[in-house]
C-alpha cells in the first residue's frame, strides 16, 4: 500500500527550506574576501543587510565601487548603496572599470590605479571595501595593483591572493601579463 503524502508536510518542508536559504543569504556577502584585515576587503555587490554587517563587523570606512554607469540601472542597487553610505557616514568612491569594452580587457587604467592607491594611502579611508558586480575579475586586478605597488608582495604572493578572490580560477595569460607589468 502506498501512503499518501500530506500537503501539510510538504508545506512545512518548503517553509524550512525557504528559511534556511534566507538565513544563509542574510549572513553571506557575495564573494567576500579579506585581503588584509582592517585594511582591504573585496566582494561582489552588497545588498540589504550586507551593508550593516560590513559596517559593524568589519568597520568599513570607505566603499569603492568599480561598476560603470551602465551597470547602475541593474536592480536598483545603486540607489540602495548611495542611500546607505550617506545615512551611515561611510565614504563612497567610484572608480569605474567598464567590463563592456572587451571581455578580455577589464584591467584598471593608469588613472584608476593612481586614484585607488591614493585612497588606500590615506588612513582615514581604511578599512576599504572594493566591490564590483561579482567581486572577481575587475576587483582582483585592482587589488593586485595595491598588493604589488603598496604592500610590495611578490608576483607569486599576489597571484595566490588573486586566485583566491577568483574562487580558485587559474589566471589568464592577459591577467598574468598585467600582474607582471605591475611588478616592474
Amino acid at each position: 500500500m502506498k501512503k499518501k503524502k500530506s500537503p501539510f508536510g510538504l508545506i512545512i518542508a518548503a517553509l524550512i527550506t525557504l528559511a534556511v536559504v534566507l538565513l544563509v543569504r542574510h549572513f553571506h556577502i557575495k564573494n567576500f574576501q579579506i585581503i588584509e584585515k582592517d585594511v582591504l576587503y573585496t566582494s561582489g555587490q552588497p545588498r540589504g543587510m550586507d551593508y550593516t554587517r560590513l559596517l559593524y563587523k568589519y568597520h568599513i570606512a570607505t566603499i569603492i565601487n568599480i561598476r560603470c554607469v551602465s551597470e547602475h540601472r541593474e536592480r536598483n542597487w545603486y540607489n540602495e548603496e548611495i542611500t546607505w553610505v550617506r545615512k551611515n557616514g561611510v565614504n563612497y568612491k567610484e572608480l569605474p572599470i567598464d567590463k563592456s569594452l572587451s571581455r578580455e580587457k577589464y584591467f584598471p587604467d593608469e588613472w584608476t590605479q593612481k586614484e585607488f592607491l591614493q585612497i588606500m594611502s590615506q588612513k582615514v579611508n581604511l578599512p576599504v571595501l572594493l566591490h564590483g558586480s561579482s567581486g572577481r575579475k575587475r576587483v582582483s586586478m585592482l587589488a593586485a595593483v595595491w598588493m604589488l605597488k603598496s604592500r610590495k608582495l611578490t608576483v607569486q604572493q599576489t597571484v595566490k591572493k588573486v586566485r583566491k578572490i577568483n574562487d580558485g580560477r587559474e589566471l589568464t595569460d592577459a591577467e598574468m601579463k598585467f600582474i607582471n607589468s605591475l611588478a616592474k
